[in-house]
């Protein structure tokens, strides 16, 4: 009987295509926008994650003053020096390397090329606490470390702009304001960080060498300072603060005048937002589901009221009151499902031009196409059981008698 009446529902509904295509188009448009939102929803997490994790896994970075950002109160508050950088090494455990840096905005000259980036002063511990990898070359040796040798590794976007890409600029020279110096390594280009900054724009050199040739000036304005895996973050940021605060002399009761970014937190943080907003977004199209269900449940009515001398016919002839509530259930239960399927079609190929447009990684998740489908069924049994019951209920005799 079961598969009898499914036959009857898909009959009636090949009957009237156009109209059963209307009627699904709420339940399409809902489903698509669902699954829609929700999958660039996890592919902006996911972007999100990837940007963070690209300045450095398990990644502290220290820095003076009491308050982040362009406004942050630098004034009064003592920069750091290496002994403070020997001394974080040396003291503080979890920790997988400890390096320092100082930045300058420069113009830098090759082969007739000139590019403005940034010079980053550091140390080899750099290459591990920020995670950059060598696509060629070496990093410095402790004699140019220690003498701030005229050296430097440089960025795949500094190397593309002063050499040309797909060039092997090793061994050639690169002027830095007064001086030039040797390329002796490139690196792995990452890509964009967050808020859009090209971390691939960038010259490495000798820490010495940038304070000499570059800032004049012997400040380290921050301490990088990458933990080892499975490291508490907490743990790590408390035996840190205290021990910055003893050597900077800071009494109890007073502020820091330093502060302490934890990668890991902007990430959550940042994950958590794009989370959220996603569940907002998948929460207001999901309110178009509820309106298809509307149209459902409208055309259904007015389906029963044009087979009333039908189904007047089925139950004069013995048909029972829970076949005709099942026959016109089915039918709205199919309508729905159908439109779920058409509207998780619709959605992937959405899903992959946006993410390909918004240069966003594609996460399919069966979860949620599953889950949309599944809802979209309900939606029909919801919203197909007031007719199906109307239907079931009619007096034969009065619905033999309608015209």
């Amino acid at each position: 009987m079961l598969w009898n009446t499914f036959l009857l529902a898909l009959r009636e509904i090949r009957r009237n295509l156009l109209r059963a295509g209307l009627t699904t188009l709420g339940i399409v448009i809902g489903v698509a926008a669902v699954i829609t939102m929700v999958t660039l929803g996890n592919g902006a997490t996911r972007a999100v994650q990837d940007q963070i994790s690209s300045l450095g896994s398990n990644l502290l970075m220290v820095r003076p003053g009491q308050r982040l950002g362009p406004g942050r109160d630098t004034a009064g508050a003592p920069a750091f020096s290496m002994a403070d950088i020997e001394a974080i090494a040396a003291q503080v455990g979890g920790l997988r390397a400890v390096a320092p840096e100082v930045r300058s905005g420069v113009t830098v000259v090759a082969d007739g090329r000139n590019w403005s980036t940034t010079v980053t002063g550091t140390t080899n511990e750099y290459f591990s606490t920020s995670s950059w990898v060598l696509a060629s070359g070496r990093n410095f040796s402790d004699e140019e470390l220690a003498g701030g040798a005229a050296v430097c590794v440089i960025g795949a976007t500094v190397q593309r702009e002063l050499f040309g890409a797909g060039s092997d600029p090793l061994g050639q020279r690169v002027r830095i304001k007064a001086f030039s110096c040797e390329v002796i390594g490139t690196l792995v280009s990452k890509g964009q960080a967050a808020m859009g900054q090209d971390q691939d724009d960038t010259v490495l050199l000798p820490l010495r060498t940038a304070q000499r040739r570059v800032t004049g000036s012997t400040r380290i304005g921050t301490v990088l300072v990458g933990m080892q895996d499975g490291a508490s973050s907490a743990t790590v940021t408390a035996a840190l603060r205290s021990l910055l605060r003893e050597r900077r002399k800071l009494a109890d009761g007073t502020d820091d005048n330093f502060n302490i970014l934890d990668t890991r937190q902007i990430a959550d943080t940042l994950s958590g937002t794009t989370r959220l907003m996603t569940s907002l977004l998948g929460a207001v199209a999901a309110v178009s589901l509820l309106v298809g269900g509307i149209g459902i449940m409208n055309i259904m009515l007015v389906s029963v009221t044009e087979r009333t001398r039908e189904i007047g016919v089925r139950l004069a002839i013995g048909a029972l009151e829970r076949e005709v509530l099942l026959q016109f259930l089915i039918e709205a239960v199919v309508l729905s499902a159908l439109g779920g399927l058409v509207g998780i079609a619709l959605a992937t190929v959405a899903s992959l031009g946006l993410s390909s447009l918004m240069d966003l990684p594609y996460l399919f998740q069966p979860g949620i196409n599953l889950l949309a489908f599944v809802f979209s069924a309900g939606i029909g049994v919801v919203f197909g059981f007031v007719p199906a019951r109307r239907a079931a209920r009619l007096d034969p005799i009065e619905a033999l008698r309608h015209e």
